[in-house]
């Protein structure tokens, strides 16, 4: 089985269009203010518009309040929403939807234990560390330090591209993987033909397995 693709920091009408054209499973959209992906509330309803049934919406967060999210599930009709920050297993449970974790992966033992401590999410998205950056760093990481043992689905970010997709869902064999700045042409500014080289990547794993 192939593993699921998502495309992060979408802000764009025609992004939106070109990631569902090119078979994204699901598609990200950014509420932190620093981030040059970043989308308003007002933006995001009219993105999360043009995606049709079966292409996931995801909201991804980085340490909001609770009125922060709130605002967006007024108004936005996400399908599973992704915490990027220090935010604890309690705090993501208590909106009722679903939801994913990410980490900054930067040392053996930890992917295991935020199993533990995440053990309700419905995924552990494991990204690169930065002491400065909560994700889209371009970077990768070891893939050695994922555990074989998964309690919860794997997903991949981390310096991703069609490059070293590939090779990356071979070894790792992950549930999904997650993808932004290796799809762009400029900050927040997608490349179509990118992403159909990225996902027909992704793809190829199983044809050759």
């Amino acid at each position: 089985m192939s593993a699921r693709v998502k495309i992060c920091g979408l802000s764009r009408p025609e992004d939106i269009d070109g990631a569902v054209e090119c078979g994204a499973d699901a598609l990200g959209l950014v509420f932190y203010g620093p981030s040059p992906r970043s989308v308003s509330v007002e933006q995001a309803a009219e993105l999360a518009k043009r995606v049709p049934a079966f292409v996931s919406v995801v909201g991804l967060f980085v340490n909001p309040t609770q009125q922060d999210v709130e605002a967006v599930l007024d108004n936005v009709p996400l399908d599973l929403l992704q915490f990027h920050g220090d935010e604890s297993a309690a705090f993501c449970a208590s909106f009722g939807r679903r939801w994913i974790k990410a980490i900054r992966v930067r040392e053996a033992g930890q992917i295991e234990a935020a199993f533990s401590e995440f053990r309700n999410a419905s995924g552990l998205l494991v990204d690169a560390w930065d002491p400065d950056r909560y994700g889209g760093t371009g970077k990768s990481f070891s893939w050695d330090l994922i555990p074989d043992h998964r309690p919860l689905p794997i997903i991949l970010a981390g310096g991703l591209s069609s490059d070293n997709v590939f090779a990356a869902v071979e070894q790792v064999k992950p549930w999904a993987v997650d993808v932004s700045g290796g799809v762009e042409q400029g900050k927040g500014i997608k490349d179509i033909q990118k992403i159909s080289h990225f996902i027909k990547e992704v793809h190829r794993v199983c044809k050759t397995d």
